[in-house]
């Protein structure tokens, strides 16, 4: 037991004939570390990518109300009078008449 523990920390393992075979094992494990943190970054990356986006959508939605509620006022009947007072116009007393057109057979 103690002779192995031993061997293990001075890394005979590394060096006796079947080596081979342990060097690859090493290999093996170093790839998949290597893919398990590319893999890692890349989702991180991701993450970042996609808090990005959702700040930008709140900041467009937050835009959106603020021009569809400005768009409500200028769209009122009170200021489109106000606004073409000045060329002569104004709103008509007498109101509109539907007009209906029968079908033929």
């Amino acid at each position: 037991m103690k002779k192995g523990i031993l061997d293990l920390l001075k890394g005979r393992f590394l060096v006796s004939e079947d080596s081979v075979k342990n060097w690859r094992f090493i290999l093996f494990i170093s790839i998949l570390a290597v893919i398990m943190i590319s893999s890692a970054h890349h989702a991180d990356k991701k993450v970042h990518e996609l808090a990005k986006i959702n700040n930008e959508v709140l900041e467009l939605r937050s835009e959106f109300v603020d021009v569809r509620t400005k768009v409500q006022q200028v769209k009122l009947e009170s200021n489109v009078t106000s606004q073409v007072a000045a060329s002569g116009l104004r709103p008509s007393l007498i109101p509109p008449k539907k007009i209906m057109v029968a079908k033929k057979k």
